[in-house]
């Protein structure tokens, strides 16, 4: 018998969502497995980020902190406590990158400043922070919730905070003398502060 659909004819499927549950409660893990979870999300976000799709890697990110952040079997050692800690902060310096290339500043400073709440002189996010407060506001409405604790409620780039950015970004600078970035962000903040020279 023949089949009913020729090969590589053009299908168009209707699906109906018939119901929606919430996902399971995350099991508890060791320490060890959370680290290894979050580490394999986090390095699938980075994927969806080298090609583009920063939405899918901003999905990513949060999905390798909730792991980070789930019940554990048992507490973390020492070097596991410190792992779990710069894994965290290197998934909020990433969500913060995601958000600024989703043009979402107010996001993107909560993440950054959640990331400066565990370790306050992490160059990558001060930089971040930094290129938050520089950027021409374009802040979606709504707190930025998900990125907890903070350490302000302002958003630099909402109020025009580019003295603050400034001061963030030579902050970077003495962290990371040799950062070529930095000194890039900051000498456009330079220029962009300084009154127009006349023409």
């Amino acid at each position: 018998r023949e089949p009913d659909v020729p090969p590589e004819a053009p299908l168009l499927f209707e699906v109906t969502l018939l119901e929606v549950r919430d996902g399971p409660d995350p099991q508890p893990l060791p320490p060890a497995a959370r680290l290894r979870l979050g580490s394999q999300r986090r390095e699938r976000g980075n994927f969806h980020f080298a090609r583009g799709d920063f939405a899918a890697a901003l999905r990513s990110y949060r999905l390798a902190l909730r792991a980070l952040d789930g019940p554990a079997t048992a507490p973390p050692g020492p070097q596991e406590e410190e792992e779990l800690r710069e894994q965290r902060v290197k998934c909020f310096n990433n969500c913060a990158a995601a958000e600024l290339k989703l043009q979402r500043a107010g996001e993107a400073l909560a993440a950054c400043e959640a990331a400066l709440s565990i370790n306050p002189d992490n160059g990558r996010a001060l930089l971040r922070r930094g290129q938050v407060g520089s950027a021409p506001p374009r802040v979606s409405p709504g707190p930025a919730a998900r990125y907890r604790p903070l350490l302000s409620p302002q958003l630099l780039a909402q109020q025009g905070r580019e003295a603050e950015a400034a001061l963030v970004l030579r902050r970077a600078l003495e962290l990371d003398p040799a950062s070529k970035v930095i000194h890039t962000e900051l000498s456009r903040l330079v220029k962009r502060r300084s009154p127009s020279a006349p023409q």
